[in-house]
């Protein structure tokens, strides 16, 4: 995973430790340093550090510049947009070379002239949808103007019945007689227009109301919803007609009508007259909508140019606006010639920087050449590990934790194989690691596709995660092997089993009636103990056992690792007062109950491991009995024990007085007093000795004591809680197989013995169901998880401390996936 970089440590320890950093002055020419830094983030292998901290955004050398692409950036959203609106997607197809210049430019004449077009449109689409809903009143106003009118001409021929005046048909209606009597003649004025439907009753209701109802009131419902001419929605709506007499009804109609944004049309009494409007109105729709057509034809056809542009146009600008970030990190020389950067670099990376900045000064034409350096000094650096798509996830895993410290021993190493081997002890069935397999499979086999789509957040993950699925598949086959399950079904795969039964009494396969014919089975359990009453508590003590055998190497492990990291960072203390004693404790209590587990697995020894481990600490001298495993066993016991109380007081005390005495040699001769006059390079090494005394003048021994204290005490109970924790391999080992047994046999078998295809069919489906949701989703989420906390907990607080930061190049491939 890393290339190296741990000085004084042995070859197949340096893949633990993350690349060998240094501290680097670039001096750049101010003519080359645009140039200089778009190289360097091509390279994508210096993290700048920001030397002008102090300085707000709007205060640094390059503000103006980094507004100018703000501004850019922001006409690129709204062309994005309006694409999105357009159902226009970013193609990439024509490779332009514009400068920053000429872009600036470009995209201010798109953005004015989209801007008009659509600003025309929109006044054009008003006017239409206005026109629309004109039509509508003049085709419902129609209607009851027409129905009015048949009722008047039944009226009228009542009238002539038994009067003789005539009133003529032809006559606007408002203007018609009501009665014989023309000083009763009342002149109505009317209003018409579309109200939404929602607001209809409530608009009636206002409308009586206020008027203290001298209105007449017709609505109708519009068939179908109508676009808005201000909202520009699909609204559904009721067309309206209102009755009145006198101006100030009119007012407090008009203020009504506003409130409840009933849009007003003007519809002519006189029937001519209203056949020429819908004609008239008629025909401005029809000469409207071809002019709105052609003007999205126009507005399409400028975003399908901006679309074969815009991908190459967008990286642009955001590669221009962190190259400006970038320079304003930098430090401006006074002479205004030259910039000053500082940054970490990988050691390795030297060369490749040098070259960056020399082909920088070529091709800028630049008279003067960039100064390249290394700096000394006593900040951490950054942390890197060189990771590649298998092992970049495993990465991800320690790094959620907590980022390694510099050159700290880096977990990830491990986790390849220990992570997806303790999932698998939790998961183990060879039928569900094939389907995890088959389905991880599928999306590596199609990667390049899947990553460059918009995946969901859950598949984002499972995408990610692809190669540790992949392991964790495969080990979980592996192990569902050796528990001899598939879908909780035995088989022997390796040849048949190595007991039959002893008689036609033993057709319930009860280790009873059972007899050893052959040779012991080959690989894995075997299956005749599957389905015998027998295989829960033989599998449970093999599980239960494994886990403590797999915890147990496992903590080793970690404080092995420890001693690594001690002598790497040359911390003898730790090595001697933290690492050993650590080991003896463990080894004394925990490495000696898995060396009983294994004698007993080889001698097949009936002892009672609780009963040897409980009366090692409580009867340390009484005679062991019938749970004796060998010889000489009550005399390694009683100095294991030992070693185990000596070991507590080995980690305690030692290590605060030690270093208490470190403290007190290291101010010996240091407390005279600087001579005037002196050398000046004698006055500086002086002083180097005075920071450092005063670095060291803080050592306090009562926190130092309690800080060991709290560590000793951490650990040791920690090593019995850390080791309980293991048993959840165990715990989860047997859940999944119980749960795995209950579907096959409370859903499958029992569907099958119904004799029914519909059954059948429908225990089948919910059996796979069942399946795909608890075991091969639920359950491994859950399997996943306490894998995630053995590593976090059980294994890496033996040594991993995690509390570096990471190595953050300024790079033009991280803007990219960022983008993706």
């Amino acid at each position: 995973m890393a290339r190296g970089g741990g000085g004084g440590c042995c070859p197949p320890m340096d893949l633990m430790r993350s690349e060998a950093m240094q501290l680097v002055q670039v001096i750049i020419p101010a003519e080359s340093a645009h140039l200089t830094v778009s190289y360097l983030g091509d390279l994508g292998l210096l993290q700048f550090k920001d030397l002008n901290a102090e300085k707000s955004p709007f205060q640094r050398t390059y503000a103006a510049q980094i507004k100018r692409c703000s501004e850019m950036a922001r006409k690129l959203r709204f062309f994005k947009e309006q694409m999105s609106k357009a159902d226009i997607g970013p193609t990439q197809l024509n490779e332009t070379h514009l400068d920053f210049d000429d872009l600036e430019i470009k995209l201010g004449e798109l953005e004015a002239e989209l801007t008009e077009v659509n600003a025309n449109n929109e006044k054009l689409l008003r006017t239409y949808n206005e026109l629309l809903e004109y039509h509508t009143v003049l085709q419902k106003a129609g209607d009851f103007f027409y129905s009015a009118q048949r009722t008047a001409a039944s009226q009228q021929r009542e009238l002539e019945a038994n009067q003789s005046g005539q009133t003529s048909l032809e006559s606007p209606l408002l203007e018609q007689e009501m009665s014989t009597d023309p000083s009763k003649q009342v002149k109505l004025g009317s209003l018409s227009g579309l109200v939404p439907k929602e607001k209809a009753m409530a608009f009636e209701r206002i409308l009586f109301r206020a008027t203290r109802g001298n209105i007449f009131l017709r609505q109708e419902p519009v068939d179908e919803p109508v676009t808005d001419p201000v909202s520009g929605e699909k609204v559904t709506k009721n067309a309206f007609v209102i009755f009145y007499s006198g101006e100030r009804a009119k007012t407090k109609i008009l203020k009504i009508c506003d409130a409840f944004n009933a849009n007003r049309y003007p519809f002519p009494e006189d029937v001519s007259k209203q056949l020429h409007a819908v004609q008239e109105v008629s025909g401005k729709i029809s000469e409207l909508k071809a002019t709105i057509d052609m003007g999205l034809a126009h507005r399409d056809s400028i975003l399908k140019n901006i679309a074969s542009d815009f991908e190459q146009w967008n990286h642009l600008v955001k590669k221009e606006k962190a190259i400006y970030h970038t320079l304003n990190m930098l430090s401006v020389d006074v002479t205004k010639k030259c910039l000053v950067a500082e940054g970490w670099s990988p050691v390795f990376a030297s060369i490749q920087i040098q070259d960056a900045l020399q082909r920088a000064t070529v091709n800028s034409k630049s008279q003067v050449g960039s100064i390249f350096e290394v700096l000394n000094t006593k900040e951490s650096p950054p942390t890197y590990f060189q990771t590649n798509k298998f092992t970049s996830a495993f990465q991800e895993i320690v790094d959620a934790y907590g980022v390694a410290k510099y050159q700290e021993a880096n977990p990830g190493v491990f986790t390849i194989v220990t992570f997806p081997f303790l999932f698998a002890v939790m998961f183990g069935d060879w039928g569900h690691g094939i389907c995890l397999l088959l389905a991880t499979l599928y999306l590596i086999i199609r990667e390049k596709k899947l990553a460059s789509q918009k995946l969901g957040d859950i598949m984002e993950m499972m995408f990610g995660g692809r190669y540790v699925i992949m392991m964790m598949a495969v080990f979980s086959i592996y192990t569902g092997l050796i528990y001899n399950e598939f879908f909780s079904v035995p088989f022997g795969l390796f040849g048949k089993s190595a007991y039959a039964c002893r008689d036609s009494s033993c057709s319930d396969a009860t280790t009873e009636g059972l007899i050893k014919v052959r040779d012991a089975y080959p690989f894995g359990v075997d299956p005749v103990w599957h389905g015998s009453r027998s295989e829960l508590p033989f599998l449970n003590s093999l599980k239960m056992k494994m886990s403590i055998l797999l915890g147990v190497a496992q903590m080793n492990l970690g404080i092995v690792i420890s001693y690594f990291n001690a002598k790497f960072f040359r911390n003898s203390l730790n090595v001697w007062y933290q690492f050993i004693p650590q080991l003896i404790f463990l080894n004394s209590l925990f490495g000696y109950l898995s060396l009983l587990i294994i004698i007993k697995w080889c001698t097949g020894s009936k002892a009672d491991l609780y009963h040897v481990m409980i009366y090692m600490f409580l009867s340390p001298t009484d005679e062991i009995g019938e749970n004796q495993l060998f010889s000489g066993q009550k005399t390694v016991q009683l100095v294991l024990l030992l070693l185990a109380l000596v070991s507590v007081p080995w980690m305690l005390i030692p290590k605060p007085l030690l270093l208490k005495k470190q403290h007190q040699q290291r101010h010996q001769g240091h407390q005279y007093a600087m001579l005037q006059g002196v050398d000046e390079s004698v006055g500086a090494e002086l002083g180097e000795h005075h920071e450092e005394a005063h670095d060291h003048e803080e050592f306090e021994f009562s926190e130092v004591f309690v800080h060991q204290l709290i560590h000793t005490i951490e650990f040791v109970l920690g090593a019995v809680s850390n080791t309980a924790s293991y048993l959840r391999l165990w715990a989860l080992s047997l859940a999944h197989s119980e749960l795995s047994t209950v579907f096959y046999d409370k859903v499958l078998l029992m569907a099958w013995g119904f004799n029914n295809v519909i059954i059948l069919i429908i225990g089948i489906i919910v059996f796979i169901f069942a399946t795909v949701g608890v075991l091969l989703v639920m359950e491994t989420l859950s399997a996943f998880l306490h894998a995630l906390r053995l590593h976090w907990v059980e294994f890496q607080n033996k040594f991993y401390e995690g509390d570096g930061y990471k190595f953050a190049p300024f790079s033009f491939a991280l803007i990219r996936e960022e983008e993706d």
